[in-house]
């Protein structure tokens, strides 16, 4: 067999002994949403393409919001908005708190954070910001970092110190898997493939404890789906809008308070 597929498949049968965390997680997402608030997801540098896959996409639906920077994520390789500089921005202390200002966050959101060394300052203070503010924080990160190596952030806290509840993506430290005679070092990185397949799976484990409790979800759909309406995916737009709105005033409300 392939030798990264072999891995994948490895990775498929690790993320299954995460069936009490996830389930866990999704029955908590079930309630937020419900509830009329967000399940907020986070995530920088590579980290940032699990958040992008859970919501606006094919299957995705309305009460995950992602948090995202267009400065913690890269469009070049190098130069302005190269991963070099992402790499060194998500390490400072301090930036986190300058971006977060602008969200409108409930105590009775849920934040997940992503992170597979689950050191960095970013997601760190996210998810302490999350922590700071009430919120139920879910963290997804390799449990081997989180068990074996160092905080590098000043708190002494990596995300998985912060979260209610810690998923492992089921990722070596290392990240990449496969070997190649004669090279220093593995190929083939796999912790980006672990986390969408977490999110993916909590979103599709949230939207049957929400079917259980007599709440359907509205999911983006392919227009290859059959039985969907034509204006479904306008229609998702709309709901998103309209949450946003509803969400945004009750929590200046509450400042105001």
């Amino acid at each position: 067999m392939i030798q990264y597929l072999l891995e994948v498949q490895r990775l498929a049968e690790r993320l299954m002994g995460q069936r009490d965390q996830l389930e866990a997680a999704a029955e908590r997402a079930a309630q937020t949403i419900a509830g009329g608030h967000w399940v907020r997801v986070f995530g920088s540098g590579h980290s940032v393409l699990p958040v992008q896959d859970t919501f606006p996409r094919y299957g995705g639906y309305v009460g995950f919001y992602p948090v995202m920077d267009p400065r913690l994520m890269w469009t070049t390789v190098s130069g302005p908005g190269g991963a070099e500089e992402v790499l060194w921005l998500e390490r400072r202390e301090g930036y986190m708190e300058v971006f977060l200002r602008h969200e409108r966050w409930d105590p009775q959101d849920m934040l997940v954070v992503i992170s597979h060394g689950g050191q960095n300052a970013a997601p760190v203070e996210v998810a302490l910001e999350g922590r700071r503010r009430g919120m139920f924080v879910v963290a997804v990160t390799s449990g081997e970092n989180h068990r074996t190596k160092p905080a590098t952030h000043s708190s002494g806290l990596k995300i998985g110190d912060i979260a209610d509840i810690v998923i492992d993506n089921g990722v070596t430290s290392e990240d990449a898997v496969v070997e190649v005679p004669g090279v220093a070092g593995k190929v083939g990185g796999l912790s980006t493939l672990a986390s969408i397949a977490v999110m993916q799976t909590l979103v599709s484990e949230t939207a049957l404890r929400l079917a259980e409790r007599g709440y359907a979800v509205k999911p983006f759909a392919s227009p290859n789906a059959e039985g969907v309406e034509p204006d479904r995916n306008e229609q998702v737009y709309v709901q998103f809008r309209d949450r946003v709105a509803r969400t945004t005033a009750a929590a200046l409300n509450a400042d105001r308070r």
